[in-house]
């Protein structure tokens, strides 16, 4: 019997000793690449980031298991440059996505990412990867335009808006509208596409984050069996401010804090959904905010924390955000990282991961991140510039930041040129209240060429603007 079982084993044993020759001698399989965005969620929002009464116990723990950076930025003050910077790993200004008057694509606007821009989607599918974007796109209004939905930049799968969801007002909606905490939800028409399809108008804003986290969950089931870049950017909790039922006057914080916990439920349920299928240990999960908080909105905005100014500044408060890094048995638990990194270093550190080429026939501002994530190397990101439109308004090296313009986020008030320029020691002074420019002159000079190099980098751009950005006639 014994040598019976032998025999008809032995050609299977023999089967799967192949397999696992073959399992051990290919080629690893690349990472997961998962972003996270928030829209106006303020560097003070969080729990791990010191709000007092906003519970976000799954961004908490998923910064004590892996990775908050305390000094991370977003590449723009406002949505639409701040997403193109993400995507493509390029200070707006390069794109030509951004505008000294119309800063963000409104939806009567014609223009959108140019064709010409390479996208992280993009780049990663030439290594095989399935892609998505799940959310908020507001890089072109696809309603004018089918060029600009995201399938058309690398993108598999949609499913969202195509840009703020105040921005199809009806006409119930009221003058100011915005700026009421008690929203009603017939007063925005906001569209909801799947793909190429309109499925839903008004769209129920309510379920959004559901139903942004359900199709989030089902494309990670759906391509488990091989690479995947996803890309969930929220809606919330830009206003108008919407909770689904289950979390709708739970938070201490009101209708804002009921938002900012229910993204973060979505947080945990795309956690668990990568750990239920075991691609935890191969998905880096990266968690962010598109700028900072929208401060004129009273209590329908966030906080910005000890940082100076919000959304709309290139104060601290306006493109500092939270920024968080997850990916079991490769970031390293528990880390709290104080060196310079942005958004645009998302681009260039995905491609590096997925064995992709990062472009070499145009100027990458994105640096790759993964010696700071896996504790490798010294930090390679060692500037940063701080544009409002097409305008450079500040430059950050080291400790140091430079303001050349000043000017409140919302308001009537014109740039306030510095000369000589403000200068801030931001790890004494995160809010930005003491001068030190006098006490370190030679810190000024360094950043002033730091600046000259950079410019000398960037092509004019009026007449690109002219072509990318066009409004409609009132």
């Amino acid at each position: 019997m014994k040598a019976l079982l032998t025999k008809l084993l032995s050609p299977l044993l023999l089967a799967a000793g192949f397999g696992l020759a073959t399992d051990a001698t290919a080629a690893p399989r690349p990472p997961n690449i998962v972003i996270i965005l928030a829209d106006d969620l303020g560097y003070g929002d969080l729990g791990c980031y010191g709000h007092p009464s906003i519970r976000t116990p799954n961004l908490d723990r998923m910064a004590a298991e892996g990775m908050r950076f305390t000094d991370f930025y977003s590449a723009a003050e406002v949505c639409t440059p701040s997403r193109a910077a993400l995507l493509t790993g390029r200070y707006p200004i390069r794109s030509g996505m951004c505008h000294d008057r119309y800063r963000v694509l409104r939806r009567q606007a014609a223009g959108g990412l140019p064709a010409s821009e390479i996208t992280i989607a993009q780049a990663l599918k030439t290594r095989g990867y399935a892609t998505a974007c799940l959310g908020k796109w507001h890089l072109g209004n696809y309603m004018n335009d089918p060029a600009h939905n995201p399938r058309r930049h690398g993108f598999d799968y949609y499913f969202g808006l195509p840009h703020s969801n105040d921005m199809n007002p009806t006409p119930a909606a009221p003058p100011g509208a915005t700026r009421r905490l008690d929203q009603r939800a017939e007063w925005w028409a906001a569209p909801l596409f799947r793909n190429e399809e309109l499925i839903e108008c008004p769209a129920d804003q309510t379920t959004l984050t559901r139903r942004y986290t359900e199709e989030a969950v089902k494309f990670i089931h759906e391509h488990k069996r091989g690479p995947f870049f996803l890309y969930l950017a929220h809606t919330f909790p830009h206003v108008p401010l919407f909770a689904s039922g289950q979390f709708r006057r739970t938070s201490r914080r009101g209708l804002y804090g009921d938002v900012v916990e229910e993204v973060d439920w979505s947080v945990g349920r795309v956690r668990a959904a990568l750990q239920k299928e075991g691609l935890a240990k191969n998905t880096l999960v990266f968690f962010t905010s598109d700028n900072g908080p929208w401060l004129i909105q009273g209590e329908a905005g966030g906080s910005a924390g000890p940082l100076r100014e919000g959304k709309g500044s290139t104060w601290e408060g306006g493109m500092r955000e939270p920024g968080i890094a997850w990916w079991p048995g490769r970031v390293q638990a528990g880390v709290v990282n104080h060196e310079l990194a942005c958004t645009m270093d998302l681009f260039t550190t995905a491609l590096k991961l997925a064995g992709a080429e990062v472009p070499q026939d145009r100027v990458i501002d994105g640096v790759d991140m993964t010696p700071l994530l896996f504790g490798t190397g010294p930090d390679q990101r060692e500037v940063f510039f701080y544009y409002r439109g097409t305008r450079l308004y500040a430059v950050r090296k080291g400790p140091f930041k430079a303001h050349y313009l000043t000017q409140s986020a919302y308001g009537p008030d014109r740039p306030v040129p510095h000369d000589p320029p403000l200068l801030f020691d931001l790890p004494h002074d995160p809010s930005e209240r003491f001068d030190v420019a006098t006490n370190y002159p030679d810190v000024l000079a360094d950043l002033a060429r730091e600046v000259e190099r950079h410019r000398a980098t960037v092509s004019p751009v009026r007449s690109q603007l002219e072509d990318v950005v066009k409004e409609a006639a009132p």
